[in-house]
């Protein structure tokens, strides 16, 4: 929505003419910005509780930081995920705040604190190998604001590893399980726990584990239930969700 029209809403709204749950509900639907190769969407937040978050793989760096200036420019946060140092260095020269997540591969810039959660999303990864898709989870999910706790590499094969962080999975209100391989550690947890599980596969693995196609139907043939599956290394899905459930603990 341009100036323009933003304005005359703001003018209806003044009026009486429209009221405000209509004017709102045009707001969610119509602002974004034409970069020609991006059509940035400044009002997601408004719809999604969050800002649109940048896909950096296949982007240019000067695709990147087009997108990113133009962000900063209307106050958002910025999350991009998948980046290169290279698309970092090219974001840390609009914003000196910028962080990269080296094992996340994920660049943050935060413009405004957020007051963490109560509730807590509990990260496992089965072994250090998943710890990079894991960490994309982690810092998603602490950039949208919930309070985050990581443990590593208690997989199967070593199942007293798990037993022994029981108080921490039980403390928590969600619990995002990556694992490669066999993909086995998620139905474990699903057997221990009454709270929801996010489950991740990773692409590691041998030849038979097919790029993580093994460990994903392994996880959504679990015989545990309350396990939600995500894509293969899909961190990102795995934050974005366990932090929404997250949320509702807080309103409770």
């Amino acid at each position: 929505m341009n100036t323009t029209k933003l304005s005359k809403l703001l003018q209806k709204v003044q009026a009486g003419t429209v009221d405000v749950d209509t004017a709102l509900a045009q707001l969610k639907n119509l602002p974004f910005e034409d970069a020609v190769y991006a059509h940035i969407d400044h009002h997601r937040h408004l719809r999604h509780g969050m800002p649109e978050v940048i896909y950096c793989e296949g982007k240019t760096a000067a695709q990147i930081t087009g997108i990113v200036k133009r962000m900063l420019a209307a106050g958002s946060d910025i999350l991009a995920t998948r980046a290169s140092d290279k698309a970092y260095q090219a974001v840390k020269k609009l914003d000196r705040s910028a962080v990269y997540h080296e094992a996340a591969r994920a660049i943050v810039v935060e413009k405004k604190k957020k007051k963490l959660t109560t509730g807590i999303i509990a990260i496992l990864s089965a072994g250090t190998t998943d710890i990079p898709v894991a960490e994309e989870a982690a810092v998603t999910a602490r950039t949208l604001g919930s309070t985050v706790q990581t443990v590593y590499d208690v997989g199967v094969a070593g199942i007293h590893r798990l037993f022994s962080k029981k108080e921490l999975i039980d403390s928590a209100r969600v619990v995002i399980v990556v694992a490669g391989m066999d993909g086995a550690l998620p139905s474990v947890v699903g057997g221990l726990v009454n709270k929801p599980v996010v489950a991740v596969p990773t692409s590691v693995g041998y030849g038979a584990g097919f790029n993580g196609i093994a460990p994903l139907l392994t996880m959504l043939n679990s015989c545990a239930a309350g396990i939600a599956v995500m894509n293969i290394d899909n961190g990102f899905g795995a934050g974005v969700l366990a932090h929404r459930i997250n949320l509702l603990g807080e309103r409770t």
